[in-house]
């Protein structure tokens, strides 16, 4: 039972856990499907492939939103059902340690331990740590040396921006902005351009397939859409210039945010940061040359790594498992106790 541990994050789109025991990462989407008021009718995947599509009857909800739980029930019996499928009966009494962003308040945080203490897992310990430290472990970095380390995790929700020196966060910003507002840009951009409606999926696949942070891209992708004019649903080739152009100016808040925070950025630790690199994670790290355009702005190198989504899962798990990285993990008991 003492390897019976799982790494938790809880994102906007996707629900990630690690297990310990069986060294793998599950990740669906963090999507419910719900019939009449409180009757769960699918999860995950199968959820989200419902999104956009469902009738009246069905409702798609994401239980996570702007980096908070926003419908904990739902929060809860999707964990549960999620666990159960992928571990075969191995949650019962294991530890847990989950992932919480840094500016939320108390009872945001309590909301992320009770979703597990207070369920039928019989939880032995649920421990939290704040994202951009298990982002930091998962990418390797000895967090508990007085390095200044720079960690930007781009989300669907959220940009977490962090300096993290000693095991603690020296500066951190939560940004209400990632990919979902990209998404939206690229819907808005087109719509007002070429009088085309298209879908948050369309606008997702087209930031996968062509989003530039840099431009310069000749790429093009046909969609179909809804004609404002006519009302007929139609074709359309869009260019990657076309989503360049309907995403620069978000792109451009990101690295205001990242100027913002290294200007603030005690001397000695901007040091290490220029000598080491800033770090990119996160879904949104993904669009391609966004460590181009950031190090065009900053004039500090970036660097990716593989999987970016999974470092907080994998992160935390190191951080429970691991005597040294122990204490950046905690319970909110104590808290409720005092």
């Amino acid at each position: 039972m003492a390897g019976n541990i799982f790494g938790v994050d809880l994102g906007t789109r996707n629900l990630k856990v690690y297990s310990k025991a069986l060294g793998k990462v599950f990740n669906e989407k963090n999507t419910v499907a719900i019939v009449g008021k409180d009757k769960l009718y699918a999860y995950g995947d199968r959820a989200y492939d419902m999104y956009e599509k469902a009738p009246e009857s069905i409702a798609i909800k994401f239980p996570i939103n702007k980096g908070v739980i926003a419908d904990y029930n739902f929060m809860q019996t999707m964990l549960y059902e999620f666990l159960e499928k992928n571990t075969k009966g191995r949650i019962h009494g294991a530890e847990f340690v989950v992932a919480v962003p840094t500016d939320i308040t108390e009872v945001e945080k309590k909301a992320f331990f009770d979703i597990f203490y207070k369920s039928s897992l019989k939880s032995r310990l649920v421990l939290l740590c704040e994202k951009p430290i298990a982002d930091a472990v998962g990418l390797g970095i000895d967090v508990n040396e007085p390095t200044g380390v720079m960690v930007v995790d781009f989300g669907a929700d959220t940009t977490e921006i962090s300096v993290i020196s000693l095991g603690g966060l020296v500066l951190s910003t939560l940004l209400n902005f990632g990919g979902n507002r990209i998404d939206e840009s690229i819907i808005s951009h087109i719509k007002k351009n070429f009088n085309l409606v298209i879908g948050q999926k369309t606008a997702m696949q087209l930031k996968e397939a062509l989003a530039n942070g840099v431009g310069a891209n000749e790429d093009s992708m046909v969609v179909v859409g809804r004609n404002l004019l006519s009302g007929l649903p139609i074709e359309m080739e869009i260019t990657a210039d076309t989503v360049y152009e309907a995403i620069k100016a978000d792109l451009a808040s990101v690295c205001t945010s990242i100027k913002m925070i290294l200007e603030r950025t005690p001397p000695e630790l901007a040091k290490d940061i220029i000598h080491d690199g800033i770090y990119i994670t996160g879904g949104g790290s993904q669009i391609k040359d966004l460590d181009t355009l950031f190090t065009d702005i900053t004039g500090i190198r970036v660097n990716q790594c593989d999987l970016p989504e999974e470092s907080v899962v994998r992160g935390l798990v190191k951080i429970v498992s691991d005597e040294k990285y122990k204490r950046l993990a905690f319970s909110m008991k104590s808290r409720i106790l005092r």
